[in-house]
């Protein structure tokens, strides 16, 4: 581990830079030891893996029925937030500042949790598009007629106003960054902020959409079973290097991890209780099969007769 210290001198700093390498406030941007930087790269490969099984239930069944359009779009809302947040926050902008000075993989090393921030992102925005493509929309179908279901229209919005809300972070940050320095700090935690409230209310509509469909759906367990423990890994990672004052970009993984939680022990329990009535049905088919054979028997043995 080694320090970088600012070029420029005090003069310069104060006047061209608002995020000096060399602060009294803040850390000086430093290169990961191997093992701190191993950690954060496995972290990037993990999310982007832990998605991947979602991804895949939607194409390979052909249909993103079960998802609720609320908790996409929530979702994707407060991905956008979160990246805006940690993407501002002036420890990261610090950092940013600084990879002309301390060289490739440094800088790499030092914003692999900017990164983790943006495959998130971008596995998500992929899902907003599968929803997208592959939404129901036959409507033959009787369960596409029910008044409670989704349409079409509600999932085009979902796009459109995950679209807005992006444009929206990404003017505000410019204009915090470049033209009002001085309340970047707060805009990075309104961010935060907003990204943990809609967290907070991500689940409950694909929560009450699961409970009422009383099945997974589209929904992919393996991804849940994934993600729910790494919550709480990406929160800790965040931590470590974001410190107290980054609270408003962890504190957003941990609450995540809790709802997502409750939401993986539903689709759990439905599985069982799928699994179990299966093979109820399986058993009194074979019973059903077994009496009517025995009950054959005699016949055929007399026509043998």
């Amino acid at each position: 581990m080694f320090s970088i210290a600012a070029t420029t001198s005090p003069t310069q700093t104060s006047s061209s830079s608002p995020f000096p390498c060399k602060s009294a406030r803040l850390p000086t941007p430093v290169s990961s030891p191997p093992l701190t930087a191993g950690r954060n790269s496995f972290l990037v490969v993990g999310i982007l893996v832990s998605y991947l099984p979602q991804h895949v239930k939607i194409i390979s069944r052909r249909s993103s029925q079960g998802l609720s359009p609320l908790f996409v779009l929530l979702g994707m809302v407060s991905a956008t937030a979160s990246i805006a947040n940690i993407l501002t926050l002036p420890a990261s902008t610090r950092d940013m500042a600084c990879c002309k000075q301390i060289g490739g993989f440094p800088c790499a090393a030092a914003l692999l949790g900017i990164a983790q921030l943006a495959v998130q992102w971008a596995c998500f925005f992929f899902i907003v598009l599968l929803f997208l493509i592959f939404f129901p929309r036959n409507p033959e179908d009787a369960e596409d007629q029910d008044e409670s279901l989704p349409t079409w229209k509600e999932a085009v919005l979902v796009l459109a106003l995950s679209l807005a809300f992006f444009i929206f972070a990404f003017l505000g940050s410019v204009i915090f960054v470049y033209a009002a320095s001085s309340y970047l700090q707060g805009w990075a935690n309104f961010l935060g902020l907003f990204g943990t409230a809609l967290a907070a209310v991500q689940y409950i509509p694909q929560i009450t959409t699961t409970w009422k469909l009383q099945k997974v759906g589209s929904l992919s367990v393996p991804m849940m079973c994934i993600q729910t423990p790494g919550s709480f890994v990406f929160a800790a990672s965040l931590a470590a290097r974001l410190g107290p004052g980054g609270w408003s970009a962890w504190g957003l993984f941990i609450l995540t991890g809790l709802l997502q939680g409750c939401l993986l022990v539903m689709c759990l329990g439905f599985l069982w209780r799928d699994r179990k009535a299966a093979k109820a049905e399986s058993a009194n088919g074979n019973g059903l099969l077994s009496e009517s054979n025995n009950e054959e028997t005699p016949l055929l043995g007399r026509e043998g007769d």
